[in-house]
């Protein structure tokens, strides 16, 4: 019979506090829930972070099925928050301590052939014992089991995991070595073969290989070789191919598949290089939190990130800060051609040995989970901005290493002449603090007589906390700063590139932010609605991927200190602007190369040099409306105006899907904006938006939002059942707009 991979993420028990074995008295309290689940579902802000920071309980009954005859019977969960416990009809069968990575458990030898009571317990308080915990962090860890689980069956031989490493890939024949590790549960005469097929994406095979195999032996390595006709993995174009193992004999039978993709990825004194070319790394920081759920939003969500990530703002590097992701997440950065840093749990303190022995266990199940992304670029061995502990390093290195000898290491450090044990000197350097100074040379850093492989991994961010709806001085002083930065790196061709702290304001706790539970650190809000300092990052992908003209202005009178207007930035790809105010002449601007002549495109800045003061009038004398087009190659490619009157006009609705899967928990993010009559955002428009859904998919979060600086988001999530949603936005002086959502049933 064939082996089993299902969902085990349906009618769970939930109830907080620790219970080994509900009792009727208990499961009469309990809330159904489905995974992933967050134990508590906490306000947008000024909450009590500590609500989660205690032990939950879920149980869920599994009954006996023929399927499960002479099989060995698994449960994988992919993520729990954390030090979780599971029981089976209340006999403890293991533990896993570690939040972000995945663990499986054994069911076969204590299963009943009738009822079955599967109960976890995780508890989310802060403990010590436990990396990221032991200091204080700059972050949440929602309590919950908050990724997907699932129900397998196996034979008694089965292929525990699969290493595949591209080797030779600028070569015409290229070599894929495997690696196949094997568990084997019962012994018995497990003799057999292997048969790995590689195949395009489109099931095309491109080689076979076969051997004999023997159950004694945990792991199995063959090389693929003389590969042709491969295509590279780039950022450009991520070529994917499938490898299928499968492993087969008298009494055994089991399958593993992955995704594999050919490129060599390195890091040098003289920059990164993808493929063999120089590629500058513009990166992001990403936490994998959302507003009110926290860690426990699905697939397509974390999807979506990926895409905003690549797509929407123009990153070529995400940084998963600070711990292990979501394997979807991951998945579409390989689909994207989005580079990745992953990193271990922690943030700046180191703990005992036994905590350190922790550490280095994740070090472990990181790189086993993930080493065959081949977006993932850059292993993380160090946590982040800790101090140097060169005997904990060295163990985190090695073990790195040994595991994956195709990747290099890197540690994420902020203070300078630290240890360099890592592959990568990755350095968080906050030094622009409004001086002249945007980035240290790299020797000051590292206090090295010459030069390594450098990034910087984080800058900005808390020095020059902005919100979305800050004055108009502060975002633009927002948006020097992240160029400023930009413009460094890309001066000095032995940094491999920076990676910008951070890509969204996120949940904190007391310690940190602004005293409501925001860190307002991010280029975009919690609803990755972007903030103008995005666009500096967006500008700088060429036109003929998309057109950027932006504007870092509110367009009124009397909104900066002075009622002054200029300096004006315009965040732009184009070669040319056109500005126009009034009945004034077209002026045609170039971008300011000697403000920043390092920038692939340089903001165009208009100053009293360019429009003279008389052509904008005099305070409460005259406003016009100014007319703005990009143009490239002599062609204009986008445009907008900003009125000198504007009035709310209306609501504008998005939706980042238009369609989602029944039954599994996906949701979608919806923007809503309040725009005037030329179609820009109203930024101190805080109107009370209500929402209602007709149809199967719910409401993440209140249904009655505010405005915040113009705009809101929130997400939807499909039902258990196939139908079209209609959703409804409807401002008491803006009207309605409606959203239409189709939810595929099975």
């Amino acid at each position: 019979m064939m082996n089993l991979c299902e969902s085990f993420d349906k009618q769970w028990r939930f109830i907080p506090g620790e219970f080994t074995l509900f009792t009727g008295a208990e499961l009469a309290v309990a809330e159904q829930v489905d995974l992933p689940h967050t134990a508590v579902e906490l306000p947008y802000n000024y909450f009590d972070e500590t609500t989660y920071q205690r032990k939950f309980s879920y149980q869920k009954t599994l009954l006996w099925r023929s399927e499960f005859a002479e099989k060995q019977v698994w449960l994988q969960f992919d993520g729990a928050m954390a030090d979780a416990k599971v029981y089976l009809n209340g006999k403890l069968l293991t533990g896993h301590r570690d939040g972000y990575t995945p663990f499986e458990v054994l069911l076969t030898p204590h299963l009943l052939q009738g009822e079955n009571q599967i109960t976890v317990v995780i508890d989310g308080s802060e403990n010590p014992e436990i990396s990221p915990f032991g200091g204080q962090i700059d972050y949440l860890t929602y309590a919950g089991i908050y990724r997907n689980v699932w129900l397998k069956t196996t034979d008694a031989l089965r292929i525990k995991n699969v290493q595949a490493i591209a080797e030779d890939v600028l070569t015409d024949e290229k070599t894929l070595a495997v690696r196949v590790y094997l568990d084997q549960i019962v012994a018995g005469n497990d003799d057999g073969e292997l048969v790995a097929r590689l195949t395009t994406a489109d099931g095309k095979l491109v080689a076979e290989h076969r051997h004999g195999i023997s159950g004694s032996r945990a792991q199995d390595a063959f090389r693929m070789t003389g590969l042709t006709g491969i295509r590279l993995w780039d950022i450009d174009e991520p070529v994917l191919y499938h490898l299928a193992i499968s492993i087969s004999g008298n009494n055994f039978s089991h399958q593993f598949t992955t995704r594999v993709g050919f490129r060599q990825a390195e890091f040098t004194p003289d920059g990164f290089l993808l493929n063999g070319r120089s590629l500058k790394i513009r990166g992001i920081n990403r936490h994998q939190s959302y507003p009110y759920m926290g860690y426990a939003m699905g697939a397509h969500a974390q999807r979506a990130d990926a895409d905003f990530i690549k797509n929407t703002l123009k990153f070529n590097l995400v940084r998963t800060s600070h711990y292990p992701q979501s394997p979807a997440f991951l998945d579409r950065c390989d689909e994207l051609g989005l580079l990745v840093f992953e990193e271990i749990p922690g943030w700046q303190h180191i703990g005992d040995e036994a905590w350190k022995q922790g550490a280095i266990a994740n070090v472990g199940a990181m790189i086993q989970r993930d080493w065959n992304h081949p977006s993932i670029v850059l292993w993380g061995v160090r946590i982040n901005e800790s101090r140097d502990d060169d005997h904990f390093y060295e163990r985190t290195n090695r073990l790195a290493h040994a595991l994956d000898p195709s990747r290099q290491t890197g540690g994420v450090r902020c203070h300078t002449s630290s240890s360099l044990l890592e592959d990568v000197y990755t350095m968080n350097d906050f030094v622009l603090n409004g001086g002249e100074v945007a980035l240290r040379d790299q020797q000051q850093v590292t206090g090295l007589d010459h030069k390594v492989p450098y990034m910087v991994t984080e800058y900005n961010g808390h020095m020059f906390p902005t919100k979305r709806f800050d004055p108009e001085e502060r975002q633009h002083e927002h948006v020097i700063r992240h160029l400023r930065v930009l413009d460094a790196c890309y001066a000095d061709p032995h940094i491999s590139g920076c990676i910008a702290w951070c890509l969204f304001d996120y949940n904190t706790h007391k310690d940190f932010g602004s005293g409501d539970r925001i860190c307002y650190h991010g280029i975009s809000d919690m609803f990755r609605i972007p903030k103008f300092a995005a666009y500096a990052y967006k500008s700088q992908c060429e036109v003929s991927d998309e057109p950027v003209m932006q504007p870092v202005t509110f367009w009124a009178r009397g909104e900066r200190c002075e009622c002054l207007i200029l300096p004006l930035i315009i965040l732009t790809n184009c070669d040319e602007i056109e500005f126009k105010v009034g009945d004034y002449p077209v002026k045609r601007l170039k971008p300011a190369v000697k403000q920043f002549p390092h920038l692939p495109h340089a903001p165009v800045i208009i100053d009293d040099e360019v429009i003279s003061p008389q052509e904008f009038g005099e305070w409460g004398m005259k406003w016009e409306t100014v007319s703005l087009r990009g143009l490239h190659n002599g062609q204009v490619v986008c445009e907008m105006q900003m009125p000198a009157n504007p009035v709310a006009t209306s609501l504008r609705v998005k939706s980042d899907y238009s369609e989602l899967p029944a039954n599994e928990k996906a949701a979608t993010r919806v923007t809503i904006e309040a725009l005037d009559q030329c179609g820009n955002l109203l930024p101190f428009l805080d109107d009370i938006i209500s929402v209602s859904v007709d149809g199967p998919a719910k409401i993440i979060g209140p249904d009655q939002l505010v405005l915040k600086g113009g705009a809101v988001g929130l997400w939807l999530e499909a039902g258990d059942h196939g139908g079209l949603v209609t959703a409804t936005f409807t401002s008491a002086r803006l009207g309605s707009q409606t959203l239409e959502l189709n939810i595929i049933g099975e």
